[in-house]
């Protein structure tokens, strides 16, 4: 009969047994190098131990990014890179910032988050464009530059799953003018604009569509050019700090005078564009300066000037801020280039200008001084507010409505005026007069009416008239009627005014084409 394991230990030599005993020492002791004699079967003296159990994770791939814009380094502690390049982030910590390792040059720093896209994905490719309106891209699509076929692919504002192709055409009773396709879903994940083509992916429906129309209005002949994205940061060493050292800028030309003081054209370490606004002494208190410009930097929209940093330490006290080469709306407005804008180009500033006040809207911060003045203008007649939040903290007396004669009566709704009671509502009452003034190509409110007149007769019930020296339809009138709604909760909202000038149809364009099957 055999023996089990235990007996046949029992009855081996005593010299053999003391070995085989050393052996189990040296086994339990050193478990990673077990070499057992004995027959293998589960045994909790060895394997359940806890060392045994742990498993170290699975190494987490870093994501590799692909740059969509050119950058030049700012500073020590940012990477410069080109278009396609290749980068593997570090930290995505930083917010607008991501610390990267170049995959080419192999420098390690920060890089804007907004010039790169994840590598393979539909935001790295040239035809997308993530955060824009069908208005926004009617605009960029129109550029002269772009010849007919020119195209981008955005998300669906209807469809959460689904996107728009808007492409340029030309036909010879209309001219250059875009038109719009639905790029539908289907259940297993694929995608269609008609029923008779499908696809697996949205690049394979795109590249499909470059090299054969079937039934679009023109092949898809190139991705439309990407505007280059806001910096909101002069570097990334200003990524968490906004104090700018006075000796890094150089003011080079003055621009204006505005509210608050003179408004500068300079450039900080000799490279970076800014517009610089000085302060006048004792217009505000540094501490409550200080207080609304750190309100102001957190708030970042692409209708808002970004506003990079200051310089407080002595008077004047400088806000440095992005610079805006076509200057404010209202002075665009009056020269050459404004007064030969379009219909349809007004209708894009009134749009761009009510996103701006919307996204301030939601996060309830009060303008207090919207006006022509303070929307300035860039490249491709992109408009952004600026100075929202400052008329809060002034203390000049210009700026106090019983006794300033610079208060700006004309813009003001008149429960604010009269009753400091300012809200979004009055800057909606505010946006009117802007629309005014920008139908009107930068005529004076209320023209040959001074301020206490003014408020006199508004109080009564007086609203400006519509213009008989300018053509303004009677519904973008009416809009205007709304907004000076004597009753502050019966004016529209931003919302409603952003909505409304997206959706305003100045040609008889149908909202979306379709594709015969």
């Amino acid at each position: 009969m055999g023996n089990c394991c235990c007996c046949r230990s029992r009855a081996l030599p005593p010299a053999k047994q003391k070995g085989m005993e050393a052996d189990l020492v040296r086994v339990v002791k050193h478990p990673p190098f077990i070499e057992s004699p004995f027959p293998q079967e589960p045994s909790s003296i060895i394997t359940n131990r806890p060392e045994n159990l742990y498993k170290p994770p699975p190494t987490k791939a870093r994501p590799i990014m692909v740059a969509m814009y050119n950058y030049e380094a700012r500073d020590s502690q940012d990477v410069s890179f080109r278009k396609g390049d290749r980068m593997e982030v570090i930290d995505d910590s930083e917010g607008d910032w991501l610390k990267v390792i170049h995959l080419v040059t192999k420098e390690k720093g920060y890089i804007p988050g907004n010039y790169v896209a994840p590598e393979q994905s539909v935001e790295s490719e040239d035809w997308f464009f993530e955060n824009i309106s069908r208005k926004e891209a009617e605009k960029l699509l129109l550029a002269e530059e772009n010849p007919r076929g020119t195209f981008l692919v955005r998300p669906s504002e209807h469809n959460p799953n689904g996107y728009s192709l808007s492409v340029k055409d030309w036909e010879e009773y209309r001219g250059y003018h875009i038109k719009h396709y639905k790029i539908k879903p289907l259940d297993n994940g694929g995608f269609y604009i008609s029923t008779n083509k499908t696809f697996d992916k949205l690049c394979d429906l795109v590249n499909a569509y470059t090299k054969n129309a079937y039934g679009l209005c023109h092949v898809l002949s190139k991705p439309c050019k990407r505007p280059q994205p806001t910096m909101w940061d002069l570097g990334p060493t200003y990524r968490d700090k906004w104090e700018i050292p006075r000796d890094e800028l150089v003011l080079i030309q003055r621009l204006g005078r505005g509210n608050f003081g003179e408004v500068y054209y300079g450039k900080w370490k000799n490279n970076i564009e800014v517009a610089v606004k000085t302060l006048r002494e004792g217009t505000m208190s540094t501490a409550a300066f200080l207080e609304e410009a750190g309100i102001m930097k957190k708030f970042r929209h692409k209708r808002l000037v970004a506003l990079y940093g200051v310089c407080s330490e002595e008077e004047p006290i400088y806000i440095v801020q992005e610079y805006m080469s076509k200057g404010s709306l209202l002075d665009f407005l009056r020269k050459d280039e404004g007064r030969h804008l379009q219909f349809e180009d007004l209708i894009y500033i009134a749009f761009q200008v009510a996103s701006g006040m919307e996204y301030l809207e939601s996060k309830q911060l009060i303008h207090r001084d919207l006006a022509a003045r303070n929307v300035l203008i860039g490249e491709n007649n992109i408009a952004k507010i600026c100075d929202f939040g400052l008329a809060r903290v002034i203390e000049d007396n210009e700026y106090c409505p019983k006794q300033g004669s610079s208060f700006p009566v004309k813009w003001t709704a008149p429960e604010a005026i009269i009753y400091s009671k300012f809200s979004i509502k009055s800057d909606v009452w505010s946006y009117g007069i802007l629309l005014m003034e920008l139908f009107t190509y930068g005529q004076v409110p209320y023209p040959a009416m001074h301020g206490r007149e003014v408020i006199d007769l508004v109080d009564k019930g007086y609203r400006m008239p519509k213009p008989t020296t300018h053509q303004v339809p009677d519904e973008i009138y009416q809009i205007m009627l709304n907004c000076w709604d004597a009753n502050p909760e019966k004016r529209p909202t931003f919302e409603f005014l952003t909505h409304y000038f997206e959706g305003f149809n100045v040609t008889s364009e149908v909202p979306y084409r379709e594709v015969p099957d």
